[in-house]
């Protein structure tokens, strides 16, 4: 039996299998690394994130993104946006040197025993593990907009569907929402030739400044510090403190999830979109039908008047709800035992362990409880190390039966260094 199996080998999932091989737990890595990252962004796009916020967490800093960068021949500067194909070969390279070898696999269930949990892989073999860590990134939790659902794929996808945008060249599109995946992707058809529209709520598109320089003056850093999420002492509570963030009264921690950091563009996308793109702000797809040759949306402006827009293909950047229901891989029972947030998320506590004993969460779906960090890639390392403790704390809580507790940790001995699990 494992000490933990920790499910998804995105930035989160390395990052918290790196501190727990540093530990010295027995654990067991799932996913293919950054698949998301690798199969559903199409090239040409960017990290919004400023590289020195955007590296994945080993126990001693070894293996950071600049650190890659510097052995690949470039470099990583502030306020110069990294590739998304750079971040992304990055992972790889941290998968095969900070942590023990990753079983590609995908997990199809995960469910609750007596002594922990039984986890089965897609070819059926089932590992038992006293405790489990849910890394599973943003994919199960896409959202489309009510009036697109129920429509045939061939007329309405998610962003998050595309690793490629070659096939909508010469092509009718509108893109729905107004962050920077609508951005970013309205840009990129449009300058392969695409005819691109971008409808959004907002009644006016809201972009990022250019970041301050890096070095300041001491008064200026006092007014505004910087943070992994953006300048401002606000941003940097969010991104600093996620532990002081979770002590908030509830109500107040889910509003800032929601609200916190909203759709915005980079400063760097914002020219290729307004030279390039048909920008309909204040307008909200009412109703959709199947038409000749696409589809028809029905809209309404923030005045009430509405109109209508055929188009050949919808892609909604609507972004992901982290709803505990959707966590589909749990089994019923499994999901069902774990307390939800009003919004829908599932409750954790100060080690991310959910209320379900021995299950832990990370990314996306912990933003209610500690804050905004968790939708970026920074709030891994906050994350690895402090949800590690918490499976530490339950392995000693709850030792398997006929077996003592080890002193001190409840896991085996001979933590692996950096160079212990490279390769």
């Amino acid at each position: 039996m494992y000490d933990l199996l920790v499910v998804g080998a995105g930035p989160y999932g390395l990052s918290i299998a790196s501190h727990a091989a540093a530990a010295g737990l027995n654990l067991r890595v799932f996913g293919r690394p950054m698949a998301s990252w690798r199969d559903h962004m199409p090239a040409g796009m960017f990290l919004k994130s400023e590289p020195w916020a955007s590296s994945l967490s080993d126990p001693a800093g070894c293996w950071k993104l600049d650190v890659y960068c510097a052995e690949q021949g470039m470099t990583a500067r502030h306020a110069e946006p990294i590739p998304v194909e750079t971040f992304a070969s990055y992972g790889l390279w941290f998968a095969r040197n900070a942590v023990p070898a990753v079983d590609e696999r995908m997990i199809t269930r995960v469910s609750s025993g007596p002594d922990g949990f039984t986890v089965v892989t897609e070819d059926g073999e089932a590992l038992h593990a006293r405790t489990v860590a849910l890394a599973v990134g943003v994919m199960p939790f896409i959202e489309v907009p009510a009036a697109l659902r129920g429509l045939h794929p061939t007329l309405v996808t998610h962003s998050s569907h595309h690793s490629d945008l070659g096939h909508f060249q010469g092509k009718d599109v509108t893109v729905i929402g107004g962050g920077q995946a609508a951005l970013e992707t309205a840009a990129l058809l449009a300058e392969q030739g695409t005819r691109v529209r971008v409808l959004a709520r907002a009644e006016r598109l809201r972009w990022n400044d250019v970041p301050p320089a890096w070095e300041r003056s001491r008064w200026q850093s006092l007014r505004s510090p910087h943070s992994g999420l953006g300048p401002g002492w606000r941003n940097w509570f969010y991104s600093e403190r996620p532990g002081l963030f979770r002590r908030l009264p509830e109500a107040t921690r889910s509003r800032i999830a929601a609200t916190a950091l909203g759709p915005a563009g980079a400063w760097w996308v914002r020219e290729r979109v307004e030279r390039a793109v048909d920008l309909l702000p204040g307008h909200e797809v009412t109703a959709a039908a199947a038409v000749p040759g696409g589809l028809r949306l029905d809209l309404t402006d923030h005045t009430g008047a509405r109109r209508s827009v055929e188009t050949e293909h919808v892609i909604a950047a609507t972004g992901f709800k982290p709803y505990r229901d959707r966590l589909g891989l749990l089994s019923a029972e499994l999901r069902g035992s774990m307390a939800a947030l009003p919004d829908g998320s599932p409750a954790v506590g100060h080690g991310f362990e959910s209320s379900h004993p021995g299950l832990f969460l990370a990314g996306l779906v912990t933003a209610s409880g500690f804050g905004p960090a968790m939708r970026f890639v920074h709030g891994a390392t906050f994350t690895a190390s402090t949800l590690v403790q918490g499976v530490r704390r339950r392995l000693r809580a709850t030792p398997v039966r006929g077996t003592v507790p080890v002193p001190g940790s409840g896991s085996r001995s001979g933590a692996p260094s950096p160079s212990a699990v490279r390769g």
